[in-house]
């Protein structure tokens, strides 16, 4: 089995959900995390996608991603796994 269909059969996976973007729907999964800074003052939520290159690999700051019916602004896309994956970091529009 090569990495790429370890990809597939992660992205097929109960924890992944449908994302558009650019007249493209393809799986991803979402993350999450809540952290609290400024010493317990502040709760952050860092959004992150994990998804396919070749899914959304092009996108950049700015563009609109819809995941989950919920719409997010693309914050940074980082490559991952030898290119094959991105990590999108997003925020909520």
């Amino acid at each position: 089995m090569s990495f790429s269909d370890d990809i597939d059969t992660m992205l097929d996976s109960p924890f992944a959900v449908s994302c558009t973007a650019s007249g493209k729907t393809a799986n991803g999964i979402l993350s999450e995390p809540t952290q609290v800074v400024a010493d317990g003052m502040v709760l952050f939520t860092d959004y992150t996608l994990r998804t396919k290159a070749s899914d959304f690999g092009a996108l950049v700051a700015n563009d609109s991603i819809t995941v989950a019916d919920i719409d997010y602004t693309v914050r940074e896309t980082r490559s991952m796994n030898d290119g094959l994956e991105v990590m999108i970091s997003l925020q909520k529009t």
